[in-house]
């Protein structure tokens, strides 16, 4: 994925502009604001943190402590580490800081907003395409909670901040599901172990169980 492959080598990003352009859009304004939120969580510590994000509240989801819903979606995630707190990014991901190293991880749902003849390749290139000095690391397809996901590792800059992405994105029922995790590139090496285990327990269930 260098910036000059980005655009699109299966010829599906000219198919479906709308839904590329809105799912480049919502990734990057998220991941710009998680950035951004961690860095203040970190600078004004994390107590007065973590006080502000309850005050925030979650808009439209709630998370059980092992089963997050959102609209029109469910999915159960295994026990996180210790070292992961809880934030509020947008309102519309589960999403955690770990306190040793400062990553992000998230995990996301929607339904009926992306085609489903949008390739997964074509959904993860787009995400980048407003970032700079792109350079993939990874990039597969593998089974994934029934389906395939592609699983992406990029080292890339968001806003001139350089940041190392592990994202995955599968497609299921008509939803869309990413899991994501972002840290600085010199810790992403030896923390991403975490995250990994944190994907293999994830799995879809029924919107509509109590």
């Amino acid at each position: 994925m260098s910036q000059g492959d980005v655009s699109s080598q299966d010829g599906h990003a000219e198919q479906f502009p709308a839904v590329i352009k809105r799912e480049r859009d919502r990734f990057r304004s998220a991941m710009g604001a998680a950035i951004r939120n961690v860095a203040r969580f970190r600078s004004i510590g994390w107590l007065w943190a973590f006080a502000l994000v309850s005050a925030m509240g979650c808009t439209g989801a709630s998370f059980s402590g092992s089963v997050y819903r959102g609209q029109g979606f469910a999915f159960r995630v295994p026990e996180t580490p210790p070292t992961w707190k809880r934030i509020d990014v947008d309102g519309k991901a589960l999403s955690f800081v770990d306190e040793s190293s400062g990553a992000l991880v998230a995990a996301s749902g929607r339904c009926k907003v992306d085609g489903e003849d949008v390739p997964l390749r074509s959904l993860v290139q787009h995400l980048f395409l407003q970032f700079t000095e792109r350079e993939v690391v990874l990039e597969e397809t593998v089974p994934f909670d029934g389906r395939e996901a592609m699983h992406t590792v990029v080292v890339a800059k968001l806003d001139g901040v350089p940041k190392q992405f592990d994202v995955w994105v599968m497609k299921k029922d008509g939803c869309v599901y990413d899991l994501y995790y972002i840290a600085d590139p010199a810790e992403f090496a030896e923390s991403v172990g975490s995250f990994r285990k944190f994907v293999q327990g994830f799995t879809t269930v029924s919107a509509d169980d109590d």
